[in-house]
């Protein structure tokens, strides 16, 4: 099986995983990734911290927005541009949204956006990982080419890259490809992985 074909059939097996979660699962999971994020010295101070809106099974991130507002910083959600690169636009609870064309809410008419390299902490969504930051996503290869100048760039720098997971979502390795941008961070439901200290053979 090639490159390419594995990747769907860990993206289809994950998907399906992830899909099955009973509701008391996905909260008792979202607990435990505040949990593991309350670890992130940057999550705790960073001023602009984009996330995603749990689509499909993905891990929620309901616990983990309404500290942020408490503390003074700002949470963003992601918008799919023309050039099919992202932009972030500031959303708190209670402003409205609208689906894009897949169907993942958007802020409606946002009065500011901002790019990629404005942001300070990006949590991003994945399907699998492994603990050198390698991640499978979802195919559309949206935040590898959004981040890709964090390739030219003496890592960590901001914005910082924190994959978030499911415990279950763990691969023992993913073979990168050449466009694929590696994360800083994972946190899932159990623990927060530091990826660059697994990258230089320490314990995390």
């Amino acid at each position: 099986m090639d490159t390419a074909a594995r990747r769907r059939e860990l993206r289809q097996r994950l998907a399906e995983r992830r899909r099955a979660l009973t509701p008391p699962q996905r909260m008792i999971a979202a607990q435990g990734l505040r949990r593991s994020l309350e670890h992130l010295p940057e999550y705790h101070t960073d001023k602009r911290v984009a996330g995603y809106w749990a689509c499909d099974g993905e891990l929620p991130l309901n616990l983990v927005i309404p500290p942020l507002a408490n503390r003074g910083q700002q949470f963003l959600l992601p918008l799919i541009g023309k050039d099919n690169l992202l932009r972030f636009a500031p959303w708190a609870a209670g402003d409205e949204v609208q689906p894009n064309r897949f169907g993942i809410p958007e802020p409606v008419t946002p009065h500011e956006w901002f790019a990629p390299f404005q942001l300070d902490l990006v949590l991003v969504p994945l399907l699998g990982f492994d603990r050198q930051g390698n991640r499978i996503g979802y195919g559309g290869g949206y935040y590898d080419r959004s981040f890709a100048f964090l390739k030219d760039q003496l890592r960590p720098t901001e914005p910082l890259l924190v994959g978030i997971a499911y415990d279950f979502q763990e691969l023992p390795e993913i073979a990168p490809e050449s466009w694929d941008v590696t994360l800083d961070f994972i946190a899932t439901d159990r623990e927060l992985v530091d990826c660059r200290a697994n990258a230089t053979g320490d314990a995390s």
